[in-house]
């Protein structure tokens, strides 16, 4: 069943889209390549693994924002974030995943703030979750800010450990 957030619910989560690239830029640019590169916590993504991957998804999640707001349910494709998270762009500096994630979430938050609430209704088809709407994304994007900020604090964590 697809989510209903009120009004303000809606603003909040926008404003944490919005916030996001800041506070990861703040978290991540003073480290160092080791800092950077290094999985520090067996079987988990390494900091920069974490950065590339984060517009990787966010990308996604804005599709789907377009395609729900121009098509009726169309279809969600999920993807392997795992696989993607091997290819060899992912050892690049994070500088342009940082650009890419910050000039993404300006459009972003442009066209979510540019909605009227019956636009947040709209659904598509995800091919792993069912049913989302507009609400579902901009829940599961503000948590997946939360836990992407959490996971690399994990990680810096136990570099010291």
């Amino acid at each position: 069943m697809p989510t209903t957030l009120t009004h303000d619910e809606r603003l909040t989560k926008i404003a944490r889209l919005r916030r996001f690239p800041d506070e990861l830029e703040r978290l991540v640019k003073h480290l160092s390549e080791a800092e950077l590169y290094t999985a520090f916590i067996p079987g988990e993504w390494s900091v920069a693994q974490n950065v590339h991957h984060l517009p990787d998804s966010h990308m996604n999640a804005y599709v789907r924002t377009r395609l729900i707001l121009t098509a009726d349910n169309p279809p969600l494709v999920g993807y392997n974030q795992a696989a993607w998270a091997e290819l060899e762009d992912y050892k690049l500096p994070i500088e342009p995943s940082l650009q890419l994630l910050r000039n993404l979430h300006i459009r972003w938050c442009t066209l979510f703030d540019s909605l009227i609430s019956s636009d947040f209704a709209r659904t598509g088809l995800h091919s792993e979750k069912g049913e989302v709407n507009l609400d579902d994304i901009l829940v599961t994007y503000d948590n997946h800010c939360d836990a992407h900020i959490e996971q690399i604090t994990r990680t810096l964590a136990a570099k010291n450990s």
